[in-house]
């Protein structure tokens, strides 16, 4: 493969910058924060676990109703980077805002916590869209593979910089709380992301586009109803994303559940944070391995592995008990949670008509985030009824097996283009 050009590079260094957020806030940090905060105020384990999963089904079915239709709009000419950036914005600006949530105001915290992630979640929406701007078609699993990769090692180095803060606070060599330390960590994550945006808000330009009429928006609404009127026409596509929906529901719990679900277990705080340390850095390679292996076999075949080791994961998951069990867990799922999402993401790029494809990204994405509704309200209403955080991750078997399933139905990806059957309008 050529060397990456300026564009490319600039794209995937976003994710550098950003998967700070997903590592430090959506996963590792802020979660054990919000547990400690939860426990200050007299709530319990499982109902402040199912209290988060709540939150993460409230923001994702929030986004994922604007998303087609910001989509849609996105398409329009010099529209792209404004959503992204105002998203973005938005995003940095919550997560800021946590520093300053008194001690023990867990659903102030959770207030926070959901605007930060629809602004995270949000900004990747357009920049996902971006990707068709970037790279063409025969480039786009190394170049999504790759961003993965990035993310996870740049995501590393804010994280250690926290973990460090946090635990010599807890040893008394920092003269601050832990409270204190952990608020740290969320401004690292505000100051990290913007830095590593730089060279996407500059050198990233929006390549495909549909020319801006005299009423963009009522256009825009008439182009989204024409796309489910004539939605037959997409069948690969629409396929896709039904197995979408399935398989990225379980990796989207898992991820996002990940340290909740340790902490209810009985693993330390100091535990969770170093085995999740150790998976950003095994996940890095494993991403870029992915992208390599479906240049040579094919997208759809990496994505049926990645599947396929998920389902060891919920097996295995059901039965953790000690900190050993939760270090091979971690690494399985390190092994292949970047490499799906990328892979899934190239997939589906190539599937799209390039002017519409942030329409197109927006219904990935509500397909992705309606996904990730059922995951959490399930194994949060599973920790309620049960008393066991474990008790709702075998659950998760079905998803995966339905999707692989559905998969099934799509052509591999070195097949698209000779095929004449339509793979769009």
């Amino acid at each position: 493969m050529k060397k990456f050009t300026k564009q490319e590079n600039s794209w995937m260094f976003y994710d550098w910058g950003s998967s700070a957020f997903s590592v430090i806030i959506t996963t590792a940090i802020f979660p054990i924060y919000y547990k400690a905060q939860a426990t200050t105020a007299g709530i319990s384990g499982a109902n402040s676990t199912a209290y988060l999963g709540y939150t993460i089904a409230i923001f994702t079915f929030i986004l994922a109703m604007l998303g087609p239709i910001l989509g849609t709009l996105a398409d329009y000419e010099g529209l792209k980077k404004k959503f992204f950036l105002s998203f973005m914005g938005m995003g940095v600006f919550s997560t800021f805002a946590l520093i300053f949530v008194p001690e023990g105001q867990w659903l102030l915290l959770l207030i926070f916590f959901t605007l930060a992630s629809l602004g995270s979640t949000g900004a990747n929406v357009f920049y996902d869209g971006f990707l068709v701007d970037v790279t063409d078609d025969k480039r786009m699993n190394q170049v999504s593979a790759r961003g993965f990769g990035l993310g996870y090692i740049g995501s590393a180095i804010p994280f250690v910089i926290s973990i460090a803060i946090i635990l010599l606070a807890q040893q008394g060599m920092l003269p601050i709380s832990s409270t204190t330390a952990s608020k740290i960590a969320f401004l690292i994550t505000c100051i990290w992301w913007i830095i590593f945006a730089v060279p996407m808000i500059k050198n990233v330009k929006q390549k495909h586009f549909i020319k801006r009429d005299s009423q963009p928006v009522r256009q825009s609404f008439k182009r989204l109803f024409q796309t489910f009127k004539h939605v037959k026409e997409y069948k690969y596509l629409t396929i896709f994303l039904i197995a979408y929906f399935f398989y990225i529901d379980g990796v989207g719990t898992i991820i996002s559940m990940s340290t909740a679900y340790g902490t209810d277990v009985g693993l330390s705080s100091t535990v969770l944070l170093v085995v999740l340390l150790v998976t950003q850095v095994v996940a890095a390679p494993f991403s870029i391995i992915y992208g390599k292996l479906a240049n040579r076999f094919s997208a759809k075949s990496m994505l049926y592995v990645g599947i396929f080791i998920y389902i060891i994961v919920c097996i295995y998951g059901y039965f953790l008990e000690t900190a050993i069990d939760f270090w091979i867990l971690a690494m399985l799922v390190a092994s292949s949670q970047g490499g799906i999402q990328a892979l899934s993401r190239s997939y589906f790029a190539k599937l799209v008509p390039k002017n519409n494809a942030n329409e197109f990204f927006g219904f990935y994405n509500i397909f992705g985030k309606f996904a990730s509704i059922t995951g959490p309200l399930l194994l949060g209403a599973t920790a309620q009824i049960t008393g066991r955080s474990n008790a709702g991750i075998l659950s998760l078997i079905i998803l995966f097996v339905i999707g692989m399933i559905i998969l099934y139905f799509v052509p591999s990806d070195k097949k698209l283009a000779t095929l004449t059957q339509p793979i769009s309008k």
